[in-house]
């Protein structure tokens, strides 16, 4: 049996998986929900590098707090995995360190829960420095109390004298190793966080940022890369990518924004690792403008909106302007596309688009421009001709609605957007 170190390692071999999900009640709804459960975690098994082999429902109220499932099915279980020569079980719930120690004993393979498979998704996805701290600090809160003797490499790192008390048990070493690394990466998370502060100051203020959230696959990045023809990493994976993207993007008028895709959202996110993701969401913070990315012909699209929205409450941007971004427009049905028009009439700022070929694309921009609209202020400004300078700058911070030339002054009717009006306040006090 592997121990829990590996899910570190970004090297792994396919694993046969056995997947379970508990039914809470005995409703169609229910099993309905339970299957559409057990889909996803294929898709999260899968992107980590094992093949399911089978899927495995209990109608169970509440799990059992020493096994999860009930004994009888515990068995029914063991029996599979020996038939099947099982390698791991997933379930989707997140699992007590005593209910994992009780399973492993009793199958004899590996146990994983929805957390760690999602960790052990983002340790393999993870690219910049910033991604695999945030991750690594993830995984060691996670399995910190499910230390099991497995930490004792750490002591190359952090050994020496003075680093063990006397009659102190293995155990209580390595907690105390994972303890001091743990301290260690959120040092350098904090120097990670305060390089990026600097650098998103060093960016131009001026222009519109507009962030990109959404349920993981519902097409973020390919959107990114059709409206900004750019080269972002794309894979029908969950979890494609994870480092937040920041590209130009240019809409009419000359006017330009600061689009950036973040990391998807999804059903039971880690809460240590939404915590760790800290500084890649900050970009999501700073923005002005959300484009919440929905896979509308996903059949669970209500519930990943409600899951998008629960989590932008739990980072406190919920208030921020939102244009709903329906993707996958191609892959719905015609008889089902009376859906567009409800959606439509149910969220104030939405369009309906098709990343993959390019479709609506050009209504996002106007979508995305009448949203900036909604936030700037209309006025009408007279520049004298030797002032050129001014002239010319205030085309950069603010667009230019119409502009009438006289002998001495050009009349120009200003939409500035309220991240730069006092800028232009300053320029026009310069030019009195």
């Amino acid at each position: 049996m592997k121990d829990t170190f590996e899910y570190f390692s970004n090297a792994k071999e396919r694993e046969r998986a056995a997947i379970v999900v508990l039914i809470r009640t005995n409703t169609e709804s229910a099993r309905h929900e339970a299957t559409e459960h057990l889909d996803e975690l294929e898709r999260l098994a899968d992107t980590a590098g094992a093949d399911v082999l089978l899927r495995m429902t209990q109608e169970k109220q509440l799990p059992d707090g020493a096994l999860y499932l009930g004994k009888g099915k515990v068995e029914e279980l063991k029996k599979h995995v020996e038939m099947l020569s099982l390698q791991i079980v997933i379930f989707d719930d997140d699992l007590s360190p005593v209910q994992v120690r009780n399973l492993e004993k009793e199958l004899e393979i590996k146990v994983l829960d929805r957390s760690g498979l999602i960790l052990d998704i983002f340790a393999s996805r993870a690219r910049t420095r910033e991604a695999k701290t945030q991750i690594e600090l993830a995984q060691l809160e996670y399995f910190l109390p499910r230390l099991t003797r497995q930490w004792t490499h750490l002591s190359k790192q952090y050994g020496g004298i003075g680093t063990k008390g006397p009659g102190e048990t293995q155990i209580e070493t390595d907690r105390r190793l994972i303890n001091t690394r743990i301290s260690k990466l959120k040092e350098k998370l904090g120097a990670i966080e305060r390089q990026q502060e600097t650098r998103r100051e060093g960016r131009s203020d001026e222009l519109a940022r507009v962030a990109l959230v959404g349920y993981t696959n519902a097409g973020k990045s390919s959107l990114l890369n059709v409206i900004s023809a750019g080269e972002v990493f794309v894979e029908d994976r969950l979890f494609a990518t994870l480092d937040a993207t920041t590209r130009s993007v240019g809409l009419s008028h000359g006017r330009k924004i600061l689009l950036t895709d973040t990391v998807g959202f999804i059903r039971k996110l880690p809460p240590k690792l939404i915590a760790s993701f800290r500084t890649t969401l900050a970009e999501v913070e700073q923005a002005d403008i959300l484009l919440h990315v929905v896979d509308v012909s996903h059949s669970d699209l209500d519930e990943h909106i409600a899951i998008v929205e629960q989590t932008l409450l739990e980072l406190e941007v919920h208030d921020k302007p939102v244009i709903m971004v329906f993707n996958k427009t191609d892959l719905v049905k015609k008889e089902d596309r009376h859906i567009f028009e409800e959606l439509k009439g149910h969220f104030k700022h939405s369009v309906f688009i098709s990343a993959f070929k390019g479709v609506g694309i050009t209504s996002l921009k106007e979508e995305i421009e009448s949203v900036i609209a909604e936030a700037s202020s209309e006025m009408t400004v007279e520049v004298p001709l030797d002032h050129f300078e001014i002239a010319s700058r205030l085309h950069e911070l603010a667009e230019v609605k119409e502009r009438e030339f006289g002998d001495h002054s050009v009349i120009m009717k200003l939409s500035v957007h309220h991240r730069n009006l006092a800028r232009v306040e300053r320029l026009l006090a310069k030019a009195a």
